[in-house]
């Protein structure tokens, strides 16, 4: 009886234990992520949500959705509100929100998962606006892009730079990309500023419809006085005129982008939401050409946004 009552309390034992380790692991915010990016228009929306549709498909439990929004400034505060687990964000706001300055009254809690594909500053003119340089758009109307975006911010930074005031000097208009491309082609608006990927939709758009009418404007000559006031964030760079089909290429003003993250998402889906990014990188790229431009050697180099410990952790092969 003893060895009976012995087998029978052995097998319930690793019953329950079987049943234990069967159990599905609890899923961080019930298995729903939602993705901050930017206009429709825009690559951050494109990018975001090819990225969304791989994590939907290769992360077992979990379900990513990307959402339109404001862009960076806005994606910052709705990451920081818990509105949003992830975020898209350009790397002089983020910059901003991870040590606390600027429109932050404190350091954010932030964290990255990885340095993305440059961001490229795109300054479209009407060819009627006559509009050669930067300081050139005083008292002109110009679309510095929806309130608290990336683009906003380095906008503003461009025409200070310019020697211009970039709330008295200009008609400032704060925009959505969409909303900008039809006042430029309405007539409403002389110049927009809008930060993206190569090629952003919108501004293909706007320069396809008709040729001519809207030029590309260089701005790398800002770079320098950028960099005096605000450190190594902004670098120079050149648009191909095979990017947009212009006539010549375009010296500009780039970037870095960042997925961003809360400071309290687990470490274990931290570092796989980092492992879908570089292992199915390919067909992030089929997506938007974006999604082949960065790499696992400089993907970690977030600072100052602190890197992830669970995104260390996969760059580090653990």
């Amino acid at each position: 009886m003893r060895l009976r009552a012995l087998v029978i309390t052995l097998v319930i034992a690793l019953g329950l234990a079987g049943c234990a380790g069967a159990a599905a692991p609890r899923r961080w915010h019930d298995g729903r992520l939602f993705l901050a990016t930017g206009n429709t228009s825009g690559t951050f929306y494109q990018f975001g949500g090819g990225y969304a549709d791989l994590v939907s498909k290769y992360l077992p439990g979990y379900e990513m959705r990307a959402e339109p929004s404001g862009a960076s400034g806005d994606n910052v505060a709705r990451l920081a509100s818990a509105d949003m687990e992830l975020a898209l964000c350009n790397g002089d706001t983020a910059a901003d929100a991870a040590e606390g300055r600027g429109p932050y009254a404190g350091k954010q809690p932030i964290r990255a998962l990885a340095r993305l594909y440059r961001n490229t500053m795109n300054v479209v003119v009407r060819a009627d606006a006559k509009i050669r340089t930067v300081a050139d758009m005083r008292d002109k109307r110009v679309s510095t892009s929806t309130l608290n975006s990336g683009t906003d911010l380095l906008a503003g930074r461009m025409l200070e730079a310019a020697g211009l005031n970039a709330d008295t000097d200009v008609q400032r208009l704060r925009m959505s990309l969409p909303d900008t491309v039809n006042g430029m082609r309405a007539g409403s608006v002389d110049a927009l500023f809008f930060t993206g990927g190569l090629p952003t939709p919108g501004v293909t758009d706007l320069l396809e419809s008709a040729p001519g009418k809207f030029a590309l404007l260089p701005t790398g000559d800002l770079v320098a006085p950028l960099a005096v006031k605000y450190g190594s964030v902004y670098s120079s760079a050149t648009i191909s005129k095979d990017v947009y089909r212009t006539a010549t290429d375009t010296e500009t003003i780039v970037l870095p982008t960042l997925l961003l993250v809360p400071a309290d998402m687990p470490d274990d889906l931290a570092y796989n939401l980092t492992k879908v990014l570089f292992d199915h990188q390919a067909e992030l790229a089929t997506v938007h050409p974006e999604g082949g431009n960065f790499d696992r050697a400089t993907a970690p180099n977030t600072e100052p946004v602190v890197l992830h410990p669970g995104a260390r952790r996969y760059y580090r092969g653990r």
